[in-house]
């Protein structure tokens, strides 16, 4: 049987940045955008990491090397849509490389791997499976429309008390839906916004 660290991934890109979004929006992070997505968001802004076939497969050794050589404490992995793919060797190998794994995932597929951090963001176009809400460290709602703030209020339901709760505005459609946002804010406060602050500074 081969070793976690010949496994292999389709990966469309990595690189070294700041978390803009969520919890740990502001912290370094080394970001591994795997590809293959079935889930077709319209708004979705990395649509060439959609076909699983037109990116190279790189072994899980040499992903991890460069993650450990980053420096990042953080090692987020994201698409596309990860959870498509097997990723207890991959996260077999960031951990005994002493990083901390977190991952974004639509939840429309079953997860595997060991995480430190899960974010689930839903999505209309692919619903999330019932078994996606038991673990969620954070919940993630981006805001197209105001119709999409009652529909995350729906999800909330569905997670834990100790989950985190972010809006986020769509990122062409931020200035219409913020206003909304901020409304439903003052009635709940447990929610938090998202403003993807890495677009902001001009960040991968």
């Amino acid at each position: 049987m081969a070793s976690w660290s010949e496994h292999r991934y389709p990966v469309m890109e990595q690189f070294l940045t700041v978390q803009g979004e969520g919890a740990h929006t502001g912290k370094s992070a080394w970001f591994i955008r795997l590809g293959g997505c079935d889930v077709g968001c319209a708004w979705c802004d990395v649509k060439e990491s959609w076909d699983v076939e037109a990116h190279p497969k790189v072994s899980c050794a040499a992903l991890v090397k460069q993650a450990r050589e980053s420096g990042a404490p953080i090692c987020v992995v994201t698409g596309g849509e990860p959870a498509m793919h097997d990723l207890g060797p991959l996260t077999k190998g960031l951990r005994d490389a002493g990083l901390k794994t977190h991952i974004e995932t639509s939840g429309a597929h079953k997860m595997s791997g060991e995480w430190d951090w899960v974010t689930l963001s839903p999505k209309r176009f692919k619903a999330a499976r019932e078994d996606a809400y038991a673990h969620v460290d954070e919940l993630k709602v981006v805001v197209v429309n105001r119709q999409d703030i009652s529909w995350g209020e729906s999800h909330a339901e569905k997670v834990s008390e100790s989950t985190e709760l972010f809006f986020q505005p769509e990122w062409d459609r931020r200035e219409k839906v913020l206003p909304h946002i901020m409304q439903h804010l003052q009635i709940q406060p447990r929610w938090r916004i998202s403003l993807q602050t890495h677009k902001y500074l001009g960040l991968p």
